[in-house]
């Protein structure tokens, strides 16, 4: 399994010839993303910075799109969502959370969820998180000291930091870092992990850079 970031939220999942893609950037946005074909694509909340199915359809492939709570599976994948409240952008929104199992790896993406006390319904579809991608930058999600506490209390054994820079608070990244005890940590461009690797990992922090 190889994990890229692509911007803000915007992630791609690729395990042999399958891709996934998480939160695209559209073309309305102000942020700049990255454009490839998709088999799955799942978006957490309706959003510009979010919804750009657009960057992630092709000639070759037109994904399947998921863009809120329910059980969906596709090409062998069993993805859950369930609703979490968002205040991105000074607004009140519908946040999806997403679990999927990958190679026996699960993976939970917070998307743009604003606290740290999550539901029943988010914490049972998470279970038992392999890898976590949590969102640090305040203003409307977690800020970097919830988002440890949110990947701490699930447990994460590996966790991805996400929505920091330009879209979240100043030095974001670098009071999360120091928060989970990671300050010195230097991004990574890609992520490559199979099962054996996530369970020799304890809590572990990653820092994609963005491609």
């Amino acid at each position: 399994m190889i994990i890229t970031h692509h911007n803000i939220q915007f992630f791609k999942i690729q395990l042999g010839d399958t891709i996934i893609a998480f939160n695209p950037i559209s073309k309305d946005s102000k942020f700049k993303g990255s454009r490839f074909g998709a088999d799955i694509t799942l978006i957490t909340l309706n959003d510009k910075d979010f919804n750009g199915v657009e960057a992630v359809s092709s000639k070759n492939k037109e994904p399947f799109v998921i863009s809120g709570p329910g059980e969906y599976e596709v090409q062998g994948v069993m993805i859950r969502g369930a609703a979490s409240d968002s205040h991105f952008d000074g607004k009140s929104k519908i946040n999806t959370v997403y679990s999927l199992s990958l190679e026996g790896i699960n993976i939970g993406f917070l998307g743009s969820i604003k606290s740290s006390d999550l539901s029943d319904a988010v914490k049972k579809i998470l279970g038992e998180v392999d890898v976590l991608f949590v969102p640090i930058g305040g203003e409307g999600t977690l800020t970097p000291a919830e988002a440890n506490k949110v990947a701490t209390k699930l447990g994460a054994k590996i966790i991805i930091p996400m929505h920091y820079g330009e879209v979240g608070e100043k030095d974001a990244l670098d009071k999360f870092l120091k928060e989970s005890g990671f300050e010195k940590l230097k991004p990574v461009e890609k992520l490559t992990i199979k099962k054996k690797d996530v369970d020799s990992a304890e809590g572990e922090v990653i820092v994609l850079s963005a491609n």
